[in-house]
C-alpha cells in the first residue's frame, strides 16, 4: 500500500508507533538510518531531518557536512520484529542539501532519473532479484566465525538443510512488510541460501533488496547466526550471486527484450565496477557458475546473460555477474540506461554461445570478451567510458575508484 503524508501521520497516531526510522544508504549501498519520535514527523515531511554527512563515507567532509533526509511516505513499512507495543516503522528517504537541491550522491535519486528516462522513451523495465547468502555460526562471545550453519547442498531438505526454518522466518517477515518472496532454497555451498523475489518496477525492486538484506541479517542474528552477503565468503566454495532478472514493456507493444540484452552486453565491462564493487567480487568470476565472459544463451547457466525457459509475462533475461555487495539503485539504473540505449539503437545480439564456458577449449574462449579480472581493471573501464560519465554523477564515480 502506498501512503500519503497525511496517511502516514494518521497511521503513526492510530497504531501506537513510537519510533520512525528514516532509512538511506551510502553510495556503496550500505544501509544507514536515523530514528525520530512521532512528534518530529511533520517537520521531517516539511523540512527534512538534518544529519552529519561527513560521518558517512563519500558524503562530504567537515567543511560541508549538513545534509537533510526527506522521507518518502509511499515507502512506509512496519518492522515486524520490533515490539508490538511501541511499534517501529521505516521510510526510505531522499537526500538533499540545506537549500533543498538534490544531493549528487543519493543513488536512489539516480535510479528515479533512470526510470524517468526510460518512461520518456516509452519503456518500462521491471526487475526481479535473486540474492544468495551464507549463514555462519557465532562463537560463544557472539562474534562471527566462518563455520557454516550446515553442510547441505543444492536444494537439500531437512535435516541436512538447517537453514529451512530461518528462511521460513525471513519469508514470513517479508510478507508482513508487503514484500513478496517468490521462492527459497538451500544453495550449493555449505550454509548457503537463496531467496528470490517476484518482479516489480525498478525503484520498488531496489527498495525491496535493501529491506531484504536488513531482514535476513536481523533474523539470522536472532537465531544466533551471521548472514554473509559478500561475493566470496569461502575461498574454496561457491560465491554469492545477485542474479538480476529483467523484462521490458513498451508503448508500441513490440518485444524489445533482445535489443535490451544487446545494449547491456555492449556496456557490461564499463559498468562492472558498480555491479561488483570490491576486490572480493573478482575472486568469484569464472568459478562455480559465476560468469567470466561476455556471452548469452538460452537456459545455459555458464553464460553472463541467459534467457530462462518461460513464456508470456514470465519471459525475462537474467544477468548473472553482479554480487550482493552491489548497490541495487546504481545497478538497476545502469541496466536501464544500457538496455534502453540498446533498444533505441536497434542493437542485435551476437550468436548464442550454446556451450559450457567452464569446460570449453581455450581457443574457443579467446573469441569472447572477458569481464574485468580485477577491481583496478574494472575502474579503468569505467573511467574511460562516456556511457558511465553520462549516467553516473561525478561524485559517485570518484568515490568508487578513489580506492585504487
Amino acid at each position: 500500500m502506498k501512503y500519503s503524508r497525511e496517511e502516514v501521520i494518521q497511521y503513526v497516531e492510530e497504531e501506537d508507533v513510537k519510533f520512525i526510522r528514516l532509512a538511506f544508504c551510502d553510495v556503496f549501498g550500505r544501509q544507514k538510518n536515523i530514528s525520530i519520535m512521532p512528534e518530529e514527523l511533520p517537520r521531517a515531511f516539511r523540512y527534512g531531518i538534518a544529519f552529519d554527512a561527513s560521518a558517512v563515507e563519500g558524503f562530504g567532509d567537515e567543511s560541508h557536512c549538513d545534509l537533510f533526509l526527506h522521507p518518502d511516505p509511499e515507502t512506509l513499512s512496519l518492522l515486524p520484529w520490533r515490539p508490538e507495543h511501541g511499534k517501529v516503522v521505516r521510510m526510505f528517504c531522499r537526500i538533499a542539501y540545506p537549500d533543498g537541491s538534490p544531493f549528487e550522491g543519493d543513488t536512489r535519486e539516480v535510479l528515479k532519473r533512470a526510470e524517468a528516462y526510460a518512461q520518456q522513451k516509452g519503456y518500462a523495465i521491471s526487475f526481479g532479484a535473486e540474492q544468495e547468502f551464507y549463514l555462519f555460526r557465532l562463537d560463544e562471545n557472539g562474534d562471527p566465525t566462518k563455520i557454516p550453519y550446515d553442510q547441505a547442498g543444492y536444494m537439500d531438505m531437512a535435516p541436512y538443510d538447517r537453514g529451512e526454518n530461518v528462511r521460513r522466518e525471513i519469508c514470513l517477515t517479508l510478507e508482513q512488510m508487503g514484500i513478496r518472496p517468490e521462492s527459497s532454497h538451500h544453495e550449493e555451498g555449505p550454509g548457503q541460501n537463496e531467496i528470490d523475489f517476484r518482479y516489480s518496477d525498478a525503484l520498488v525492486a531496489a527498495d525491496n533488496v535493501m529491506a531484504f538484506q536488513t531482514v535476513v541479517k536481523t533474523i539470522a542474528y536472532r537465531n544466533g547466526l551471521l548472514a554473509d552477503f559478500s561475493a566470496k565468503p569461502l575461498s574454496s566454495r561457491p560465491g554469492n550471486g545477485f542474479h538480476i532478472n529483467m523484462s521490458v514493456r513498451s508503448r508500441d507493444g513490440e518485444d524489445h527484450m533482445y535489443s535490451m540484452m544487446a545494449g547491456i552486453l555492449e556496456k557490461i565491462e564499463e559498468m562492472t565496477i558498480f555491479l561488483n564493487p570490491w576486490e572480493n567480487s573478482y575472486e568469484r568470476f569464472g568459478k562455480e557458475k559465476a560468469p567470466a565472459y561476455v556471452s548469452w544463451s538460452h537456459e545455459n547457466r555458464s553464460q553472463l546473460v541467459r534467457v530462462p525457459a518461460a513464456v508470456g509475462e514470465y519471459k525475462r533475461a537474467e544477468l548473472r555477474s553482479p554480487d550482493p555487495t552491489a548497490n541495487p539503485y546504481l545497478a538497476f539504473a545502469l541496466l536501464i540506461y544500457a538496455g534502453v540505449q540498446g533498444i533505441e539503437k536497434g542493437l542485435a545480439l551476437p550468436p548464442a554461445a550454446d556451450f559450457n564456458f567452464f569446460t570449453e577449449k581455450e581457443e574457443i574462449l579467446r573469441q569472447y570478451r572477458r569481464l574485468p579480472k580485477t577491481r583496478q581493471e574494472a575502474c579503468r573501464k569505467a573511467e574511460g567510458s562516456a556511457f558511465i560519465r553520462e549516467c553516473v554523477p561525478e561524485t559517485i564515480r570518484r568515490i568508487y575508484c578513489d580506492r585504487i
